[in-house]
């Protein structure tokens, strides 16, 4: 079960927060969800009925906010999370994933999969809304001392982990995800739209600049390059899609527990595709906790 979410506060919405070298990594294929992985009881159309139900009955399409706590172990700091009736409406109406549900998702993979077993030792989450491109184009350092400091709150990195940073293109634009092995000097990007990297400099720039910062400041030896992998990934046939395959990353990537992520992890793409119902009927269970508890 998780825990209580929260409760309804009279504010607005929004968040708030206490080319070096390419290598193919061998490794195993996923092609379907992982029996670890919680699933909701009912299919997504049932859950769907299910949730417009309680949203109709509930005061937060009239106005009222539902605030979402968020422990240090999620994101490495205290976080809270306000949820509107605009994240609601983005399930029903099949819309781009805005921070919030992005958030609030990883939330409940934390509090579901992880919490109190050894992955919360190999794998780390970051916030996405205080490390997109809208902030690096503002002040890259900032952005940059923001990635040192989640990284130092994990204490001894010389055990490799993942930290997945989901970013956005900025402007409610693209989602990516990143995935930064720190002791291994491994960055693994993962885009469901064609291209590499290259389309986001300066976040390359700044993820790289945080790594080489967190590794002088811990006293790393044997410094070298840092290795980008561009992992195959299945495609979104969609202009909306990119946030539900970034969470579907995410979710896999724990599943298979592999810090070295292969670089063909997925091999097909209608079986991701079919798969990512799942990923939205656990983004309605989740809204429905988020409502009610």
């Amino acid at each position: 079960m998780l825990k209580k979410a929260g409760k309804d506060i009279p504010t607005k919405s929004g968040t708030k927060t206490n080319p070096k070298s390419q290598k193919e990594v061998p490794g195993q294929m996923l092609d379907k969800a992982s029996k670890e992985i919680p699933t909701t009881s009912g299919t997504k159309s049932q859950i769907m009925m299910r949730l417009e139900k309680m949203v109709e009955e509930s005061d937060i399409m009239h106005g009222a906010i539902r605030s979402v706590d968020m422990d240090e172990g999620v994101f490495g700091i205290a976080h809270s999370e306000l949820i509107v009736k605009e994240d609601m409406q983005q399930l029903f109406e099949h819309e781009e994933l805005g921070i919030a549900v992005i958030h609030t998702y990883i939330w409940y993979m934390y509090d579901t999969l992880m919490r109190g077993t050894e992955l919360c030792n190999r794998f780390n989450f970051s916030v996405a809304s205080r490390i997109n491109t809208t902030f690096i184009t503002k002040n890259s350092t900032s952005v940059m001392n923001e990635l040192v400091d989640r990284f130092m709150v994990a204490g001894d990195n010389t055990t490799p982990s993942l930290y997945f940073l989901p970013f956005n293109s900025g402007n409610d634009g693209h989602w990516v995800l990143v995935a930064m092995d720190l002791s291994r000097l491994m960055v693994y990007y993962l885009d469901s739209l064609p291209g590499d990297w290259s389309k986001y400099p300066s976040m390359k720039k700044t993820v790289d600049a945080a790594i080489l910062k967190f590794r002088s400041k811990t006293n790393y030896r044997n410094r070298k390059d840092i290795t980008w992998v561009r992992v195959q990934c299945p495609q979104q046939n969609n202009s909306i899609d990119c946030g539900f395959f970034v969470l579907r990353f995410m979710r896999d990537i724990i599943a298979l527990n592999r810090i070295d992520i292969p670089k063909m992890v997925w091999n097909n793409n209608l079986g991701f595709i079919l798969i990512l119902s799942d990923i939205s009927s656990n983004l309605l269970l989740n809204h429905e906790y988020v409502l009610f508890s």
